[in-house]
């Protein structure tokens, strides 16, 4: 171990980590940075995975033995915009009063990136038979797809990791499920004219009415078919549009309409199940509808984000340790979405358990407890003990 390591407690690491904008339209890389001179301090190996333009990065380090994988501690290092927000302090200055710490990405989710890099002097000390590796990742609150090449290394070029633990804030209660959430574009191309003469056109807007009625049917359909483990709020697949956008005025037929919808699947939803609905409803129903007068318009819809969701599995290696880390005996569900089934997908047995409440996430005055920031470090003082004794 370097005798140069700088030692940080918690707080003193999370008002660092706050420090830095890193809003997900920002580069992540100044952060990338601090933690990399950080952990050469100690002598930690790490890894910068960058992003295909070279204006952010994903790191993973490896305390303790190189040759086998270990517990992966998962963060993002990227934040929620402030713009608009009513803040009254500095919201990239860390405040702490009345036992809160507040600051952007206070809870949501530097903090737990924090424990894990604050608690790297002790992981060192530990003699860690079995490694924890700590990952930061980047543009989670926007695609979670900034943890992705680097997931792809795992059982390739880097060890196989034997868990991996999620900190978002859960108030370190251990989450084994939740929903995915996966959004698109759809853009109608019509064709204008007069509106007194429809046959001479083909309606964009009426088009996509049809098919967001149809993404209405297939929603009641999906809130019938409910879900069966009864964990979910709301205990089925919602399916929404959020956003519409098309045409001129009142008396012209619509040249093109485009709507913004999602649909946030239980985990047992084939992902390919709506949008192939949807599909068979253009092709069968509303291209036919839109071209009834000739062949004017066509109809396409892009995939935007793909978060998957993570299922549930019973006596998992990362459930049965994060619920023995957490002193808890049952698991519970969250209704957002986060990078845990990426893990999943890779065949790594992953959980969501971090400090903190998602109530204090996106919010003006942002804020963790310091009460929680302490659950946390005898959260990270019980991995330590058992990877040392593992």
């Amino acid at each position: 171990m370097s005798s140069t390591g700088q030692r940080l407690t918690p707080l003193e690491m999370l008002a660092k980590l706050v420090s830095f904008d890193t809003v997900s339209s920002k580069s992540n890389l100044p952060l990338i940075e601090f933690v990399e001179e950080y952990l050469q301090g100690w002598n930690v190996p790490y890894l910068r995975v960058p992003n295909e333009a070279g204006d952010k990065a994903a790191l993973y380090a490896t305390v303790g033995p190189q040759d086998r994988g270990g517990i992966v501690l998962s963060g993002h290092t990227d934040v929620v915009p402030v713009t608009g927000q009513a803040w009254t302090s500095d919201p990239f200055t860390l405040r702490v009063e009345n036992g809160r710490a507040y600051g952007r990405g206070a809870v949501d989710m530097k903090a737990f990136d924090a424990l894990a890099l604050a608690m790297v002097p002790e992981f060192l000390a530990a003699n860690l038979k079995t490694p924890i590796h700590i990952m930061l990742s980047y543009d989670e609150e926007t695609t979670c797809l900034g943890v992705i090449d680097t997931i792809r290394r795992l059982g390739h070029d880097l060890p196989l990791p034997k868990a991996a633990i999620v900190g978002e804030p859960t108030m370190l209660e251990v989450v084994d499920a939740h929903k995915s959430v996966v959004t698109f574009t759809t853009t109608v191309h019509g064709f204008e004219a007069h509106s007194s003469k429809p046959y001479l056109g083909a309606s964009a807007v009426m088009t996509a009415a049809d098919m967001i009625a149809e993404l209405n049917r297939i929603g009641d359909e999906m809130m019938e078919r409910g879900d069966t483990s009864g964990r979910f709020d709301p205990p089925y697949t919602t399916v929404h549009v959020g956003v519409i956008s098309g045409g001129t005025a009142r008396n012209i037929i619509s040249k093109s309409c485009s709507f913004h919808w999602e649909f946030r699947g239980l985990p047992s939803l084939d992902p390919q199940e709506i949008p192939s609905r949807l599909d068979r409803f253009v092709q069968e129903t509303a291209v036919k509808r839109l071209n009834r007068f000739g062949e004017f318009g066509r109809i396409e819809t892009k995939l935007e984000v793909a978060v998957p969701g993570l299922a549930p599995e019973p006596g998992s290696a990362a459930e049965v340790l994060a619920l023995r880390l957490a002193g808890k005996n049952h698991t519970q569900t969250v209704p957002f979405g986060t990078e845990a089934g990426h893990y999943q997908a890779a065949g790594i047995p992953t959980v969501v358990c971090g400090p903190g409440s998602i109530d204090q996430a996106h919010q003006p005055d942002e804020y963790i407890t310091l009460d929680q920031l302490e659950a946390g470090v005898a959260f990270m003082r019980r991995l330590a003990a058992t990877c040392a004794g593992s």
